[in-house]
């Protein structure tokens, strides 16, 4: 399929367009994983693990959401 008629497809919103994509070469841009190591003070992951236990999630989920509610205002504070 030519892109115009795809782009065509797109705009008009009465096909389903997945059936012409091929996801198997799909990206996820900027939401690659990487992993890290972090040390911290054994108090920090005492503090951490009773937060993570009081809403219920994980530590590592309180530290990712945490770390982007953090960077997340950083930029909008420099707008």
């Amino acid at each position: 399929m030519k892109a115009k008629a795809f782009d065509s497809k797109f705009d008009q919103g009465k096909e389903d367009i997945i059936e012409d994509l091929d996801l198997s070469t799909a990206r996820r841009v900027n939401l690659a994983q990487r992993r890290i190591n972090v040390d911290f003070p054994a108090w920090v992951v005492e503090s951490l693990d009773r937060e993570a236990a009081r809403i219920g999630i994980t530590r590592q989920s309180l530290i990712k959401v945490w770390l982007v509610e953090r960077l997340r205002a950083e930029v909008a504070d420099k707008r």
